[in-house]
């Protein structure tokens, strides 16, 4: 008898273990995380505790499709009824298929940790508890707060929660006074409350805390920080510990992304130097483009069809910009152990293109004619401007990540007269800049004069050999980053250490700046195409393409030289996937050269040379012009450092400079305006 008691005891324990089971940082292999009723009903999303955490099938009871129609939608009513068709916003749905949400299943974020524990691994611990406070911080941070002194990838592949990625506790849990003030994973945690944006003023509904309290014994209170950028600060600003190539810690410290320090130097943020007038209207926060909100009222909890509904309403979308991830994961469901649906992963990856295509770049076409560099051979001038829209530097976050420009000039018949950024067979590599691997990279380009140039916008990290590394924990210098700066981006900002800009773009003229009006979030490209490119022909077709990658193979392959599961994982996927950029602007548009051969007879032009300049002084060149103009030489801070006279209409003089190195304006004054140029001292 008392076996048939056990028995039955073990049997409904079992059944009830969804609900109840507190697991252990380390399940044993045969050890099933939930039961059969409960990954039925919830798709396989976690509803276990630990000591800290309850897992997203906990809150998906609520906060997942309402099977009655009157939670979750769009446009609901006080009192409500149920809307069979409409417009599901349940924020489980949205986020499951999100880059966040699986963020502990990425095979590319597995693969990169044990590709830096093989370089270093006696720094296995340090790495790997670092690396999963942000992609599995329900696991990592309990595992703390229970006297664990480090938390590893075998404890994440066989914790609930950990796999559970930034699930919405993450967010939601994250402390009030504590929010924001730290960086690289450090984050702060309140026991037993979850935060929300609802219940902050005397007229909304009062926050119907019941069930919350009855069925997952936490408080729900408002927190304003929840609506606010800098509950994204603490993971996305990483700041790693240096080492040679020994694996000797070299005492640096290194920015390896800083993309909420970016937001910051920005218009979007309010918090800007020297912004321009209209930067007021530009303000925003990470939620406004990752969780765009809607007006239309929406009941957020099932089970309780006299809830008010509330607005505005944040949509879980949580797009970004990884599109090519996201397609691994949708082709690969089963084999990663994803929750997530096809159809999930659709709607997520077309609102990340939307994301892409609509919120990142402006691509205008400013001029084409004729015109002469230096007053050498002529050359058709195309100048080409992108205007960063996202309210941090583009592109942003992980190293690996790049855009590059594609210019193509074909005559009617097709035939390639002009092609710079051209993209291989493979359609993942830039021919002319990629050959190399990580050994070489492309510099920034004011002006572009052969096919064998190419602009790409992208951090380069360095080792302590000054060398190009893709292993993070030998970042010890930046050696090139020229990403476009968001719209009101300062260099006296007091978080520009953290978001410098570093290479020939700082001392690019246009490059945020549009002669002297600065933090314009724009970069100016000057394409001169000598002559003799186009031969007899006048007529033909331009067309100009912008293309985002996050993992080009120069950056990722030299990974695939070490032997571990989670890289033979990655590198089959990779490989079966291919590695092809997404197209996020575009331009095309016929050029006729005959229409332009007479500008170049009276177009002003002014030139700077070589710029930047080494010495104490810099060549002014110009031509057209008004006899006897005045021009002023300003330094960064604004103050007048010389000037004199041009006194011919065209002509070459010498500027003298001051001693110091640095950003220098000269201002040439003419009848109609103001000419300005930018140039750099070093």
């Amino acid at each position: 008898m008392r076996k048939l008691i056990l028995a039955l005891t073990v049997v409904c324990l079992v059944g009830l273990s969804a609900w109840m089971s507190v697991p252990r940082h380390i399940h044993s292999e045969r050890e099933l995380y939930h039961t059969r009723a409960f990954v039925s009903a919830y798709g396989g999303l976690p509803d276990t505790t630990n000591s800290m955490f309850t897992g997203s099938g906990k809150c998906a009871g609520c906060h997942a499709t309402d099977p009655n129609f009157y939670a979750s939608i769009a446009g609901q009513t006080y009192p409500a009824f149920p809307i069979p068709e409409g417009h599901d916003v349940n924020p489980t749905d949205m986020w499951r298929s999100s880059i966040m949400a699986n963020s502990a299943k990425d095979p590319f974020w597995r693969a990169k940790v044990t590709h830096e524990v093989a370089v270093n691994p006696e720094h296995q611990a340090e790495l790997e508890d670092k690396c999963t406070s942000c992609h599995a911080p329900l696991g990592h941070f309990a595992a703390h707060n229970d006297g664990l002194s480090h938390y590893t990838l075998e404890m994440l592949a066989m914790d609930s929660l950990a796999l559970d990625g930034v699930s919405c506790v993450a967010c939601h849990q994250q402390s009030l006074e504590n929010s924001g003030v730290s960086f690289s994973g450090e984050m702060h945690f309140d026991s037993a409350i979850i935060y929300g944006p609802y219940g902050a003023g005397k007229d909304e509904p009062p926050i119907y805390d019941l069930p919350m309290l009855t069925y997952s014994n936490y408080l729900p209170i408002y927190g304003s920080h929840i609506s606010e950028s800098k509950i994204c600060a603490d993971c996305h600003t990483l700041v790693v510990n240096s080492v040679d190539l020994e694996g000797n810690y070299t005492g640096i410290q290194y920015v390896e992304q800083a993309t909420y320090h970016e937001w910051i130097n920005s218009a979007f943020s309010g918090l800007g130097v020297d912004l321009p007038e209209d930067a007021e209207d530009f303000e925003a926060t990470c939620q406004s483009c990752h969780m765009p909100q809607i007006d239309d009222p929406v009941i957020i909890s099932s089970g309780y069809a006299f809830l008010e509904p509330r607005t505005p309403y944040g949509l879980h979308q949580l797009a970004g910009a990884n599109t090519a991830m996201l397609e691994i994961m949708r082709d690969n469901l089963s084999q990663l152990g994803l929750t997530a649906s096809i159809e999930q992963f659709d709607s997520t990856l077309l609102w990340t293109q939307q994301m892409l295509t609509e919120k990142t770049i402006d691509l205008e076409v400013l001029s084409t004619s004729w015109n002469d560099v230096i007053f050498g051979e002529d050359a058709y001038e195309i100048v080409v401007q992108l205007k960063n829209k996202a309210g941090h530097k583009f592109p942003s976050g992980y190293p690996s990540r790049r855009a590059f420009v594609e210019l193509l000039i074909s005559n009617p018949v097709g035939d390639t007269i002009f092609h710079s950024g051209k993209i291989d067979a493979s359609g993942a590599r830039i021919i002319n800049a990629d050959e190399n691997g990580l050994s070489g990279y492309e510099p920034h380009y004011d002006i572009i004069s052969s096919e064998e140039q190419v602009q790409i916008y992208e951090v380069v990290d360095g080792d302590v050999t000054g060398n190009p590394t893709n292993i993070q924990e030998r970042a010890a210098i930046k050696l090139k980053d020229n990403r476009i700066v968001p719209y009101g981006f300062s260099i006296n900002h007091n978080v520009y250490d953290t978001t410098s800009i570093v290479g020939e773009a700082l001392f690019d003229p246009n490059f945020n700046s549009i002669g002297e009006i600065s933090g314009t979030g724009s970069d100016d490209i000057i394409y001169s195409i000598p002559s003799e490119y186009f031969g007899d022909d006048s007529n033909f077709n331009l067309t100009i393409n912008v293309w985002y990658q996050s993992m080009p193979p120069k950056w990722v392959e030299s990974m695939f030289d070490y032997q571990t599961p989670e890289i033979e994982l990655f590198e089959s996927l990779y490989e079966n996937h291919g590695a092809a950029p997404i197209l996020i602007a575009s331009h095309f548009s016929s050029i006729n050269l005959v229409d332009n051969v007479e500008s170049i007879e009276n177009k002003v032009i002014v030139n700077l040379f070589p710029s930047p300049t080494y010495s104490d002084f810099i060549t002014l060149n110009w031509k057209n012009l008004e006899a006897n103009s005045v021009y002023e030489l300003y330094n960064s801070s604004g103050l007048r450092v010389g000037g004199g006279m041009l006194y011919e209409i065209s002509g070459s003089q010498n500027i003298d400079l001051p001693f110091a190195n640095g950003i220098y304006l000269i201002k040439i004054y003419q009848s109609d305006g103001i000419i300005t140029r930018r140039f750099a001292k070093k």
